[in-house]
């Protein structure tokens, strides 16, 4: 056992385990009773209302145990269920209580029938629980409690610590009225607000610390943790109205998460970045060198869409800030887009619908033709490309294809050796490139001048590498027959007047930006964004990053890992391994991965260490970054 001078009082109810344990008792006694949701509801409400202090605690458990109609039988059960609702930072930090079980106690005004079962797996025994107990009567009904009991009086917790007469600084973590007066009478010097399971205001107000979790109560008295460092004071923002799953996954993880529904400046950016850890864009905020100069804290950049031309992956690189994208999340969502504007502009659609808009009638079969047998030529062959190819094909379309990587044809899709061949012999021209700078107008005067008379067009890329000016005059002459656009070379950063120079042309469909932006595209993103996030903070895994060395690493197994981003020259390695050599430190597992410019090298190792080896793996010259996970 270690000791540290301090004595540790834990609540029991929604501290150490996440619910209300008389709740879940009625939960069980009442089941299968038609008023069941009543009477559990009233439960609740008197136990708030105890908790808060609004009435005595004396009246409130009186008031609970008539209500519950329980038994002595009942209880074997309730510790079964109790014992699925630790809370999670205590599971995970069961280590705490097995070092420092000497130091611990348990004050509650629950009953030491349930709690004494519970808390002996963490090695706390049942002298040290301070509880009241139960009455039965001959039949091993609940009847009433011990009302001699001081935990069963109004601020009973209060008496109880004083007579424990405990010796050294007294902490008191709890989540309620009755743990915050004992700081107030002087008995005990700190009081910690825990509010992992619940956040109760006149707790938080009353306490010299609000403790998210257990592991923010290591991390601010200095003690051993599953967690190097806290999830709550990791810092995420993210902007531009990202899908609200995201800010759910995230903070129910326990990381601080603030979101803004709109893009920033580059002004607005420094000014927020200052402090933050992570930070998730959409297609608009600008992540250029001067905000990462000013991100003191960053550590990994989420790209909610597909594109990442918004952020400067060099100057990331440099700084050590891991970039995430969402390369697969919206694929069909701008694929089903890709389908339905081939269909109305083949039929077109458009034009009767604004002809009918306007009071006229004209039907017509001139300009409107099938799909089935028309030649689609796709631009780009990667994921998009390639399920627009099946979808295209299961219509009756004849797909070729052209893209500048070797890439294997789906279905009867036929390769062509160049953008030529492909603009010669397409009736429908889609495009799927990607956002590399060298594509800037990759579509010109010329590139249109090579397509059928009378061929669609379509891009659903990116604006830039369209030359709109040359497409304008194409539509115009009748060289196109139509045109579906939905990126420009300039977007607005936020809603609002737009002009561009298709706008009023016929048979074009204009859209603002939205070929991924379906609900179910959102929420795919907001779940594959998030979890690369998470994966990377909690374990170092850079799977699928853009703009870093890849890393898949195994799940840490009772290791302490370091994680150390250096530029990559010669040596850098052998220096990591000098320092933990000479701190005697095994090595478990070590995992190295190199780009041009850098290196990511993670050590496990299985023993404690001394903090002066952190403090000589951060100055081993060319370090980058450096970050311990336990």
């Amino acid at each position: 056992m270690v000791a540290t001078g301090r004595k540790y009082v834990f609540d029991f109810d929604s501290t150490l385990t996440r619910v209300e344990a008389l709740d879940v008792l009625a939960e069980l006694t009442l089941n299968g009773k038609s008023n069941k949701e009543e009477i559990i509801k009233e439960i609740q409400e008197i136990t708030n209302l105890g908790i808060d202090g609004d009435i005595s605690f004396t009246e409130s458990l009186e008031r609970r145990i008539k209500l519950l109609n329980a038994h002595k039988d009942d209880l074997p059960i309730l510790v079964e269920e109790l014992k699925t609702k630790i809370s999670k930072s205590i599971e995970a930090n069961k280590d705490f209580f097995r070092d420092y079980a000497d130091d611990i106690y348990v004050i509650s005004c629950g009953f030491k029938e349930f709690i004494d079962p519970i808390v002996k797996e963490y090695n706390i025994p049942s002298h040290r629980v301070y509880a009241n107990t139960f009455k039965f009567d001959e039949e091993g009904k609940i009847v009433g409690f011990d009302e001699t009991n001081v935990l069963a009086m109004h601020n009973g917790k209060i008496d109880c610590l004083k007579n424990m007469n405990l010796d050294g600084e007294v902490q008191v973590i709890g989540d309620g009225y009755s743990d915050y007066v004992m700081r107030e009478a002087g008995i005990a010097h700190k009081f910690f607000a825990y509010t992992e399971n619940v956040h109760r205001e006149k707790a938080a107000k009353n306490a010299d610390y609000i403790t998210p979790n257990l592991d923010e109560f290591l991390f601010v008295n200095d003690l051993p943790r599953k967690i190097s460092y806290p999830k709550n004071r990791i810092k995420m923002l993210l902007l531009e109205n990202v899908h609200p799953d995201a800010f759910k996954s995230l903070s129910e993880a326990g990381f601080s998460v603030e979101t803004v529904n709109h893009s920033l400046t580059e002004e607005e950016l420094i000014e927020k970045i200052k402090g933050v850890h992570v930070l998730g864009i959409r297609s608009k905020t600008q992540v250029t060198k001067n905000v990462l100069e000013a991100a003191n804290k960053l550590m990994v950049v989420g790209a909610f869409c597909i594109g990442t031309t918004q952020i400067d992956l060099d100057a990331c690189k440099a700084k050590g800030v891991v970039v995430f994208n969402a390369p697969y999340s919206n694929t069909r969502s701008v694929v089903e887009l890709a389908i339905g504007e081939i269909i109305m502009l083949m039929r077109s659609v458009f034009t009767r619908s604004t002809e009918i808009h306007q009071g006229q009638w004209n039907k017509t079969a001139a300009n409107s033709r099938e799909v089935r047998g028309k030649n689609l030529g796709i631009v780009g062959y990667g994921n998009i490309g390639k399920q627009l190819s099946v979808l295209a094909e299961a219509l009756g379309m004849r797909v070729y294809y052209y893209d500048v990587n070797d890439q294997l044809a789906l279905g009867n899709a036929v390769k062509c050796n160049t953008l030529e061949d492909l603009l010669n012999i397409s009736d429908v021209v889609t495009l799927h490139i990607d956002d590399n700078k060298a594509n800037l107008n990759f579509i010109g005067e010329r590139e249109i001048n090579q397509m059928k008379n009378g061929a669609i067009f379509i891009n659903l890329a990116r604006g830039f590498v369209v030359d709109i000016p040359a497409l304008a005059n194409a539509l115009k002459s009748g060289k196109l027959a139509g045109a579906a656009i939905d990126v420009f070379p300039e977007e607005p950063r936020s809603n609002g007047e737009f002009e561009t120079e298709l706008k009023g042309l016929e048979n074009v469909i204009l859209t603002p930006h939205v070929g991924g932006s379906t609900e179910e595209a959102q929420a795919n993103i907001a779940d594959f964004v998030p979890n690369k996030i998470m994966d990377y903070m909690n374990t170092g895994n850079t799977v699928d990053a853009v703009n870093f060395p890849n890393i898949r690493l195994p799940k840490q197994n009772k290791a302490h890992r370091f994680l150390h981003i250096h530029k990559n020259v010669p040596g850098v390695m052998a220096k990591v391994n000098e320092v933990l050599a000479r701190y005697e430190l095994n090595i478990t597992g070590q995992y190295l991965s190199t780009d041009n410019e850098v290196g990511y090298v993670i050590s496990d190792v299985n023993k404690e260490y001394n903090k002066d080896v952190i403090k000589e793996l951060k100055k081993i010259e060319n370090t980058i970054k450096f970050r311990v996970l336990y």
